[in-house]
Parts: structure tokens; C-alpha cells; sequence
């Protein structure tokens, strides 16, 4: 029994790493609110929503939901990327393309521009409970 309770307390916390969790403002280290406040001055008039995945801290803004940008951190306050939310619309011709000839054209339910620290641009469209992701000519580079 005491194995079996461990286990799943180890399941558990995975589970919870692997999904984010949820801060208020007030967790979050000042050298992180300031990189972001630094590389995004809108979010100074905006409100910001925060979680901790993987280690890395995520700050959501922006529209009805308020994710429509969503840009992560490093502990120590360095940048990572950006998702913009887009429509699925706005998706390159080619990744329609690829979902319907490789997942049965299953629906898209969000889709995301994504620029990282070093300006690479590429796209993301959620599928089936999973995202894929094409480069910025629509090109499918992998599934996460």
C-alpha cells in the first residue's frame, strides 16, 4: 500500500509539471515580471495571467481569454518565445493541407504563431489533444 501511495504522489507531481500550474503575481520573482514587462511594455497596461511549466514561468495577455499572447521565461528572466494566438484561418495553405491528409482532417481547434528568442518564426495547430508544429513556410517539423 505504501508503494502504491508513493507512486501515484510521484505520478502526481509529473502530472502536475508536465500541465503548469497556476501562480498569482505575487509568486512570481521580480527579475521575471521585469523581463517581461521589459520585452513586452503592453503588458504593463494589461492583465497578466501567470504558470510555471517545465521550470519556466508563462505569461498570458490579451484578448476575450486573456491568452492571446503567451510568452515564456527562464528562472533567470531570460526570454524563450512567444505564441500569438492567430486564426486557424491564417494558418500557411500547406498546414491545412497536412492536417487533412494526415490526421483525417481532424479539426483545428487553435492555432499559434510562435517566435523564439533568436526571431525564428514558426507555426503551432492543436489538434487532438496534441500541437503541431510547422516551420514558417508550413512545412511540418514535428508533434508535441
Amino acid at each position: 500500500m505504501k508503494k502504491y501511495l508513493a507512486t501515484m504522489m510521484v505520478s502526481g507531481l509529473f502530472i502536475l509539471g508536465a500541465c503548469g500550474q497556476d501562480l498569482k503575481t505575487a509568486n512570481v520573482p521580480a527579475n521575471i515580471k521585469s523581463a517581461c514587462l521589459q520585452k513586452f511594455p503592453e503588458t504593463a497596461k494589461s492583465k497578466v495571467s501567470w504558470e510555471k511549466e517545465k521550470g519556466n514561468f508563462e505569461a498570458n495577455w490579451g484578448g476575450k481569454s486573456g491568452e492571446d499572447n503567451s510568452a515564456i521565461f527562464t528562472p533567470a528572466g531570460n526570454f524563450i518565445e512567444i505564441v500569438k494566438a492567430i486564426s486557424v484561418s491564417q494558418l500557411p495553405a500547406s498546414v491545412l493541407a497536412y492536417v487533412k491528409a494526415h490526421e483525417n482532417g481532424a479539426k483545428i481547434k487553435e492555432a499559434g504563431l510562435v517566435t523564439d528568442a533568436k526571431g525564428t518564426v514558426t507555426y503551432e495547430a492543436e489538434i487532438k489533444g496534441k500541437e503541431l508544429v510547422f516551420d514558417k513556410e508550413g512545412k511540418f517539423l514535428k508533434a508535441e
